[in-house]
């Protein structure tokens, strides 16, 4: 069943993009991360510009991730405080994002810069995990519990506050860091930033992988939502039709991810995910680096 996209210009199987947000959604209640990293090049594949890609996905990433979050609430897995800390830095860091994202669509650069981002960051961040995730698996197969830092350098830095939920007493400045570097990440590449937040929280933070999930959707909401309503209002390119098919079934898979993460161990479910990165990541470099099929795209520049 083909349905026209008025604003991404594109006619595309309806059942397809229902099926793409059920993935996506499925990452979300699995891994506490918005799904964007996997969505937007997945909408790159499928014909979808980029900009509206990224535009777009932001805005399934707030249904899927709200769905996520119902789940752990339930489960009294979210720390509110955190969550309201790395939001504080978000929506400045989304607020940067978009004026740079609007600066560098005015200069015709913006699509080669999307792809770039993905492969540089879902490269770097996914080999990281993955090194990590292996040593804590063999760890945890010899007998011995999977260590996670107590205390670092983290932990030396003035203004700190006590995060109850978590079980810490640190320094608001590192949350708030990596809540501004989520959100120009939201922003530029339609991400939720769950890919750089998760691994941020649990290791440079040093939060419990049980509230890192929940707290992390928590924030993923309404960073997402800010950075949407942005880009709708001053690039216009969210497709309304494209998010509508994509939240549908984004809000049922996160159900279902969330049901499959409970069941899995920390280090599996970490080992997959960054498994996903790389795997993501492979095929974006692969599509800059080969010859395309068409040497030469003719498009209409708007001048106003």
């Amino acid at each position: 069943m083909q349905v026209y996209l008025p604003i991404a210009e594109v006619s595309v199987n309806a059942l397809m993009l229902l099926g793409l947000g059920g993935l996506v959604g499925v990452l979300s209640g699995m891994f506490g991360v918005g799904g964007g990293f996997l969505l937007t090049p997945l909408l790159f594949f499928i014909g979808i510009p980029p900009s509206v890609a990224v535009a777009t996905g932001a805005n399934q990433i707030v249904a899927s991730s709200f769905s996520g979050v119902l789940a752990h609430l339930k489960r009294k897995t979210v720390d509110f405080r955190m969550g309201g800390v790395l939001l504080a830095g978000g929506i400045v860091g989304a607020t940067l994002g978009v004026m740079l994202f609007n600066y560098l669509k005015t200069m015709g650069q913006v699509d080669l810069l999307v792809r770039l981002f993905y492969v540089v960051f879902l490269g770097i961040i996914g080999a990281l995990m993955f090194v990590e995730s292996l040593r804590a698996l063999r760890k945890s197969r010899r007998g011995g519990p999977a260590t996670r830092k107590k205390h670092n350098w983290v932990h030396g830095l003035p203004l700190k506050m006590r995060f109850r939920t978590s079980g810490l007493y640190i320094s608001v400045i590192p949350p708030v860091l990596v809540g501004l570097s989520v959100g120009v990440l939201a922003a530029i590449m339609g991400v939720g930033g769950g890919f750089i937040m998760v691994p941020a929280m649990i290791y440079l933070l040093g939060m419990p992988t049980k509230v890192v999930i929940g707290t992390s959707l928590f924030q993923i909401i309404f960073v997402a939502a800010f950075t949407t309503v942005l880009h709708a209002s001053t690039n216009y390119t969210v497709d309304v039709m494209l998010a509508v098919l994509l939240i549908l079934g984004g809000v049922v898979g996160a159900q279902f991810g969330t049901i499959i993460g409970t069941r899995m161990k920390a280090e599996q479910l970490r080992i997959l995910l960054a498994s996903m990165v790389l795997l993501v990541c492979g095929k974006l470099a692969l599509e800059l680096l080969l010859r395309p099929s068409e040497l030469y795209n003719i498009t209409a520049v708007d001048s106003h």
